[in-house]
């Protein structure tokens, strides 16, 4: 299975950049996830590798072979790049069986009939629908139908598999069911998986690897519990993680070597720097990321705040305090719930904080805190 390499990539419509300067790796069997907001030019970048959209400028190469390249004019069509897509609308042919829609494509490719009979058998084992080969489309449930796509999308044995929002249009607890159904597939056919989403649930739980993409720009590209524990700046903090990392105006007031007195008119902090990056200026406005889970809420009159709102949801329960003037995001685990209005102690007990440059956004230091 093949390495997919984009070189300075960039995609313009007009003087709007949709990409820019885009360089990223994915290698061999990696589930990757191109993941953002609306617009941030992920889906722009699946269709640049596929073919259906061609870049501005820079160099895309698929298993060895340059399949675009703005310099050498360099342009390979689709269906010369050996790979498989899947969309959001499976696209299947209302008029045929399942077994006909997986045995469509092999057809054109003029495979022998055995040969595809075996394919199209093989493949509706692999994806658990081996009972509905005889059904149409119309007679299947939406998460039936997506393994039909799937199956369909397979069967020409594709060296990279390109996936735009393929489970958007079924519901939470099937969605859930087909994550855990394309992870084992995953792993079982060996292949490449590069995956668009704009959820970064299901980034986190299906990817070997997430390329955070912003405005066309490549923020952050890393195992999911890396992004989570060490983002590159405010916004991947912000992004990965539900509820979002809490962001505290702070203000530094003492510099020593190893630590600094981080300040505002709720609490004051005591920081010892594990890793390091920023410069550190007296008197300098950051931003403190806190994770909801790092905050503990207590029976103690230590910063007293107030129950602002409650989302229980069974595990846990999301948990909105009012700090002064400041409202503070907690992940309270267990079967629990909390009146509105009433008054709780919180506590800061983590060893993973981000201080955050307030005019860049990037990330100055990570380290461990201590309340003063």
């Amino acid at each position: 299975m093949p390495e997919i390499i984009l070189k300075n990539v960039t995609k313009k419509f007009g003087e709007v950049y949709a990409v820019k300067n885009l360089n990223l790796t994915i290698e061999d069997r990696d589930f990757v996830t191109l993941l953002g907001p609306s617009g941030c030019g992920k889906t722009t970048t699946l269709r640049m590798i596929s073919g259906l959209e061609t870049p501005t400028e820079g160099e895309i190469s698929i298993d060895g072979k340059i399949v675009f390249s703005s310099e050498q004019q360099i342009n390979l069509p689709p269906d010369k790049r050996d790979i498989g897509l899947l969309f959001q609308n499976y696209a299947l042919w209302p008029h045929m069986t399942v077994n006909q829609n997986i045995a469509f494509g092999l057809e054109n490719l003029k495979w022998k009939k055995d040969e595809i009979q075996n394919r199209v058998q093989q493949m509706g084992e692999l994806v658990k629908i081996s009972e509905l080969m005889n059904r149409y489309p119309a007679e299947l449930s939406g998460g039936q139908q997506q393994r039909v796509a799937i199956a369909r999308t397979l069967a020409p044995n594709p060296k990279v598999l390109l996936m735009d929002e393929p489970l958007s249009n079924l519901d939470a607890k099937l969605r859930m069911d087909m994550r855990s159904e394309l992870k084992r597939l995953h792993l079982e056919i060996k292949a490449t998986f590069v995956y668009v989403t704009h959820d970064q649930l299901e980034a986190m739980t299906l990817a070997t690897k997430i390329c955070l993409i912003n405005e066309g720009v490549l923020n952050q590209y890393d195992t999911p519990l890396l992004i989570y524990d060490d983002p590159v700046n405010r916004f991947v903090g912000d992004f990965i993680g539900n509820p979002s990392m809490n962001f505290l105006e702070m203000k530094i007031e003492k510099i020593d070597e190893d630590s600094c007195m981080l300040k505002n008119d709720e609490m004051n902090f005591m920081m010892n720097f594990r890793t390091k990056s920023g410069e550190f200026v007296n008197g300098q406005e950051v931003y403190l990321g806190i994770r909801p889970e790092d905050i503990q809420l207590t029976d103690s009159d230590q910063n007293t705040s107030t129950i602002y709102s409650t989302l229980p949801s069974g595990m846990e329960t999301i948990v909105k305090v009012k700090l002064k003037d400041v409202i503070l995001s907690v992940v309270a685990f267990g079967r629990v719930d909390f009146p509105v209005d009433t008054k709780i102690g919180l506590t800061f007990n983590t060893t993973n904080y981000h201080v955050f440059n307030k005019e860049t956004g990037q990330k100055m230091a990570t380290g461990d805190l201590k309340m003063v």
